[in-house]
């Protein structure tokens, strides 16, 4: 990635023992890990409980509020009952971008045959990306290592700053 370019990103780990203090969160620091070298500058950093509108309101801060370039979640993308980020996401996103979690899904494929139960997601909301991930420090790095190819072009593209899409050939 360019080293002049530069964004702004936020995490929510979503994770009701990570909100109460009993479980270390390694998932937003392994992203944090991944995202400061390639021109990332965190601007918010929480872990929130699994419910919906809590994990709305706190999107919608970064979004809205702190018009963060890209929101990332860990955590709450799969089969439990207790798993709700997906659904907290659509809510409150206006454009589905569903290359990415495809790309993600993939990708973790080729690792394990239990990415395809991820539900995980990704939209836009005004001029910010969001992407759920999973709640695991090894499956966040994988599914970020998926999206830093486009990162620069995507974040660029939303803020109209990127010029055509198309490469000559």
């Amino acid at each position: 990635m360019n080293k002049d370019f530069a964004f702004t990103f936020g995490i929510i780990t979503v994770s009701d023992k990570g909100s109460r203090g009993e479980r270390i969160d390694e998932s937003g620091p392994a992203a944090e890990e991944l995202l400061k070298p390639v021109g990332g500058v965190m601007k918010k950093y929480i872990i929130v409980p699994d419910e919906i509108e809590e994990i709305k309101k706190t999107i919608i801060e970064m979004t809205d509020g702190l018009k963060i370039d890209m929101i990332l979640t860990s955590g709450g993308t799969g089969f439990s009952p207790r798993d709700v980020t997906p659904e907290a996401t659509l809510e409150i996103i206006e454009k589905h971008v569903p290359g990415i979690p495809e790309a993600m899904r993939a990708e973790s494929l080729k690792v394990t045959p239990k990415a395809m139960l991820s539900r995980a997601t990704a939209g836009i909301r005004g001029r910010s990306l969001i992407v759920n991930l999973p709640g695991s420090p090894k499956g966040v790095r994988e599914c970020l290592g998926v999206i830093l190819p486009v990162l620069k072009h995507g974040i660029e593209t939303l803020r109209g700053e990127a010029s055509e899409c198309a490469e000559k050939h």
